[in-house]
């Protein structure tokens, strides 16, 4: 593995970099700035009813079932937030975090894609536009250009750096010699988007996820141990990962990839395996938080995912593509203690094709709040480089500190 001050010495040029361990992908990128900005990607669809329940909402109960929280005052009720919403009980860590005015919650918020699939999803939540491939390049590289005219060939360690850093600032890749890590959920989807346009591979990749996602309907995924893994490599990587923003010479932007949220059967409340990779996260945000010392302060970190879930159960205990859900903004430089939600309701009537949350904030209008108030990026460049075609999509007022 390569050492922390060799991938210093690589990063002070000005690079973006990419490591791979134990299925979880982490990219950095240098920047001239000292605040730090670090996106969290949840590959899978992150049930967002789950992680933030509208526990209050009078339709909630009867529309989720056996995946209802009591509310707060129960012995396993939903951690409170603000009497409305709650948290998953696995989220103790952001809970504290919210009630020190460190985390903020946008919910019923998605990206411009409505349709269900993950590669397309994760796709057009990384590119930065109202369409699937509507770019080939990342939005946040596309920010990254706009902080410096003058970029120097960056480093990738690792297999792949992802969409949403990969653009024409300059990134070379480097893979250290290790075995092959086992394949994540998302395998097949990544490959299906490599042989989108191969007349052979495509359509056989394509088959092969739709027979993958019935037999996970059919009988389900639940697997502790491989939470219990994931959860323990993301709070290594989490460690390290503070560590290199800290440093003076390190990197100031990073990506860290997680899959494994596609819960289609058995997804499990208080237990199981949703509870478990949701306590992986909490816990390696917490580490991250620790071990940024001073730095936190001037930090933002965003946790997203490419839809949310049904809001009903289906008939294996799981629930099953959807389409809005809720971002985590976290860190010292975030205005939070709040949910920010235009709430639709969870009544049948507001439900989004008769079945998903409806979504009523577009998540490139969280974006441009971090990069214009955070990253202190010009406007104009947000609206015509970083994210175009948005320009009715207006940035979230208050999300940072001022």
């Amino acid at each position: 593995m390569i050492s922390r001050r060799t991938a210093l010495k690589l990063l002070a040029g000005g690079s973006a970099t990419a490591v791979m361990a134990n299925g979880l992908r982490l990219a950095v990128a240098d920047a001239p700035t000292e605040r730090r900005f670090v996106l969290v990607i949840l590959r899978g669809g992150l049930d967002g009813l789950a992680s933030v329940p509208a526990y209050a909402d009078p339709d909630y109960h009867a529309q989720r079932g056996s995946l209802a929280f009591d509310d707060p005052d129960a012995a396993e009720g939903a951690l409170d937030l603000d009497g409305f919403f709650g948290l998953h009980p696995s989220l103790s860590a952001l809970h504290g975090m919210f009630r020190a005015g460190e985390l903020l919650v946008v919910h019923a918020v998605a990206t411009p894609y409505r349709s269900r699939s993950h590669f397309d999803g994760q796709n057009l939540l990384e590119n930065g536009t109202a369409r699937v491939n509507g770019a080939t390049d990342g939005w946040l590289n596309r920010a990254l250009g706009l902080m410096s005219s003058e970029r120097q060939l960056g480093l990738a360690i690792g297999q792949s750096v992802p969409l949403v850093l990969r653009g024409p600032t300059p990134v070379g890749s480097w893979s250290p010699v290790q075995a092959l890590p086992a394949a994540d959920d998302d395998f097949l989807s990544r490959l299906a988007t490599l042989y989108r346009d191969d007349l052979l591979f495509g359509p056989a990749l394509t088959e092969a996820i739709r027979l993958q996602e019935m037999s996970d309907e059919i009988i389900g995924k639940q697997d502790t141990r491989r939470s219990r893994q994931d959860a323990k490599a993301l709070t290594g990587v989490a460690e390290s990962l503070a560590r290199f923003l800290a440093d003076p010479n390190g990197p100031r932007v990073a990506v860290l990839e997680a899959g494994g949220w596609d819960t289609h059967a058995n997804q499990g409340l208080l237990t199981g395996r949703l509870a478990g990779r949701l306590a992986g996260l909490d816990e390696g945000l917490a580490v991250f938080k620790e071990a940024s010392g001073a730095i936190w302060r001037d930090t933002v970190v965003a946790v997203v995912t490419e839809f949310g879930r049904t809001v009903a159960v289906n008939g294996t205990g799981g629930t099953d593509h959807g389409t809005a859900g809720a971002v985590f903004l976290l860190g010292g430089a975030v205005a939070g203690g709040r949910v920010i939600a235009d709430w639709p309701g969870l009544s049948g009537d507001r439900l989004y094709g008769g079945r998903d949350l409806t979504p009523t904030t577009d998540l490139h209008a969280v974006w441009k709040s971090v990069l214009a108030w955070h990253l202190e990026l010009p406007r104009d460049g947000i609206e015509r480089i970083v994210f175009p075609g948005s320009a009715g999509v207006s940035a979230l007022p208050d999300l940072i500190k001022t």
